[in-house]
């Protein structure tokens, strides 16, 4: 009989994890699988479970259910740890980015399907310095909305509240200054906004064409500050509908296998990775863990969720080599 180990955090998803807990474990045993449940008691607590079960190499699959926080502890755990399972994961956070782009559904009974008839599929681990990340470290305006929103609001609202507690920072965007060193060369400029993903979608907004989940490489997407408040009113505009188009030239995206991103500024710029504070570390450096992580999941769902990556997002495509300048302000 094949083991599973559940680690899960009854917090997550408005916390409603606790309601459909009953049935996943029922589908998991009705399947054949033997089911050990961990609910996660505090912050970190994943971390250890994730690593002590890894190491023990007694467990066939090491299944994560709650948000996007929730994963990034299991595959800290999971990176820490010599004897690695696969993970299955099971979304109720209020974005769930990273499942949306592996074709996980968000019906919890569908989600653990995926997991009994699911296949190991590889994917790379961004690593931060010391930590790790599942699909996105990123700087500048709105990075720290995730982690400053509290759990009882998400409850409450959903997404949404990621976008109200957004709104009211608007007044208080500023540039950072940045120095890009990549594969590819170096950029030194000011930027409104910077992400390194390996995702094919960030915060249910923004659409990255031709991601793979395997390929070594991240998705750089860079924001340049506007050089006029006519500029800057253009860029929220567009964005604010969803309109990739003028945004554009604004824009700086290429693909790299690392990276080192220097802040030139006096005052410290806060990072995300995965929705969580990532720190204020001066320099930071960014690799790709090709294939360090075995997610299980349901293969005809992730080439349909391949197939279609923007789910009506705003899409941004690889551009031309050479960068895109702000354009000249008009009269």
């Amino acid at each position: 009989m094949k083991k599973i180990y559940f680690i899960c955090n009854l917090h997550s998803g408005r916390a409603s994890i606790g309601s459909h807990l009953a049935m996943m474990i029922d589908r998991f045993t009705a399947a054949g699988f033997e089911v050990t449940v961990h609910p996660t008691q505090e912050r970190g607590d994943a971390i250890a479970q994730a690593k002590q079960v890894c190491d023990s190499g007694l467990y066939d699959i090491l299944v994560c259910s709650g948000g996007d926080g929730t994963l990034n502890e299991v595959i800290q755990g999971y990176m820490l740890s010599e004897n690695q399972c696969p993970i299955g994961y099971i979304p109720f956070g209020s974005t769930n980015d990273f499942a949306q782009g592996l074709g996980i559904p968000k019906d919890p009974e569908e989600a653990v399907d995926c997991i009994i008839h699911g296949e190991a599929l590889p994917c790379d681990i961004g690593g931060f310095n010391d930590k790790y990340f599942t699909y996105v470290a990123a700087f500048g305006a709105f990075t720290e909305i995730s982690y400053q929103t509290s759990q009882q609001f998400k409850n409450v609202l959903g997404h949404a509240a990621y976008i109200l507690n957004g709104l009211s920072k608007l007044s208080r965007i500023r540039a950072c200054r940045m120095r890009i060193e990549y594969d590819g060369g170096v950029i030194e400029d000011e930027f409104l906004y910077g992400m390194v993903t390996n995702s094919s979608s960030v915060a249910r907004f923004l659409a990255l064409s031709e991601v793979r989940w395997d390929d070594g490489l991240f998705e750089v997407t860079l924001i340049h500050k506007p050089s006029s408040l006519a500029q800057f009113q253009q860029l929220v505009a567009a964005f604010s509908k969803i309109q990739i188009g003028p945004a554009k030239p604004y824009l700086h995206y290429f693909r790299t296998s690392k990276l080192k991103v220097t802040n030139l500024d006096e005052e410290p710029v806060s990072w995300t990775i995965d929705g969580e504070y990532g720190g204020t570390e001066r320099v930071n450096r960014i690799v790709n863990n090709q294939k360090a992580v075995q997610f299980w999941i349901d293969p005809v769902r992730r080439k349909q969720a391949e197939e279609n990556p923007d789910g009506g997002l705003a899409v941004v495509m690889p551009p031309p080599e050479e960068s895109m300048q702000p354009p000249e302000d008009q009269d």
